[in-house]
């Protein structure tokens, strides 16, 4: 008799490779903060944020394991937008304002860098895990068997992998913008009291333009053509508010550590957007030989 573990259908080993590389990456984003920490000169309130954000990015990255374990579509846009974001939340901190970055953390800093890049080259690269992540998300079926839970397609037709890429890394302006803002509340503490509305100004636009971008990409996923013209406009407001406020509130410094991330994300979103509405046409296939 066949146990259960026998009869299940066993993953290829590429998932069971990105599996793992997506555990020892997650556990690399924590050594490489606590390394950056640890040397820091300056330990102070902006550092603690940036840092707390940074960490949280293994948990996406356990996320992203559950996504590939079930072969979900949505892991390949996910996972690039998670490497590339965690390279530059990671980088910024490196850096510091004054001096050389410590040798600790640019070596945590360069292997962090060549795993995510190993991540991304797995996922759009690999055709066995292309074969994997062909699945979409269960849902709650009612009909004639009864109530069951279940994988079911969109009822909408199926975006491309350009438009899920937009989505993604729309959906990261919103924490992306309000990094910055709790970051620069230290400067009301310093006593900017001028800097209080512009700072409240800024966490209403962060919030504000998560609900935004729901809006877009609901009707985005969908196939409607004004919703990517209205997302690509809300990127640019977006862009119009969190680059002036960051250079004002955090200087030079604030602008490269937290605009480039920003920037990243919006030029991946419009051009994920410009892609999708402009596919390139497929190769015609080989001309064959006429029988003699």
């Amino acid at each position: 008799m066949r146990t259960a573990a026998e009869t299940e259908v066993r993953r290829p080993s590429a998932v069971r490779t990105l599996t793992a590389l997506l555990a020892v990456t997650a556990a690399a984003t924590v050594v490489v903060e606590v390394l950056n920490w640890w040397y820091a000169p300056e330990q102070g309130f902006g550092l603690a944020v940036r840092t707390g954000w940074a960490m949280l990015r293994s948990f996406g990255f356990l996320l992203l394991i559950g996504h590939v374990r079930r072969g979900r579509t949505v892991a390949r846009p996910f996972g690039l937008i998670l490497a590339v974001t965690t390279v530059f939340a990671v980088g910024r901190l490196i850096v510091p304002r004054q001096g050389v970055p410590p040798l600790p953390g640019l070596l945590g800093f360069a292997l962090l860098t060549a795993l995510c890049a190993t991540v991304v080259w797995l996922l759009y690269r690999s055709p066995a895990l292309a074969g994997h992540l062909v699945r979409h998300r269960s849902r709650l079926v009612i009909d004639r068997t009864g109530i069951s839970w279940r994988e079911t397609p969109p009822r909408r037709p199926e975006a491309s992998a350009w438009l899920l890429t937009s989505r993604v890394a729309a959906f990261t302006y919103s924490p992306l913008m309000l990094v910055p803002a709790l970051v620069a509340t230290a400067s009301i503490l310093d006593g900017r009291l001028l800097a209080v509305p512009a700072v409240l100004l800024w966490l209403g636009a962060g919030i504000a333009t998560s609900y935004l971008v729901l809006f877009c990409t609901a009707f985005l996923m969908r196939g409607r053509r004004w919703a990517g013209t209205l997302l690509i406009v809300v990127t640019v407001a977006v862009l119009a508010v969190d680059l002036p406020l960051c250079w004002w509130l955090l200087g030079v410094d604030g602008l490269v550590r937290d605009g480039a991330p920003l920037v990243v994300a919006a030029a991946l979103t419009i051009y994920g957007i410009r892609r999708a509405a402009h596919p390139t046409p497929p190769h015609p296939p080989p001309p064959t030989a006429p029988p003699a």
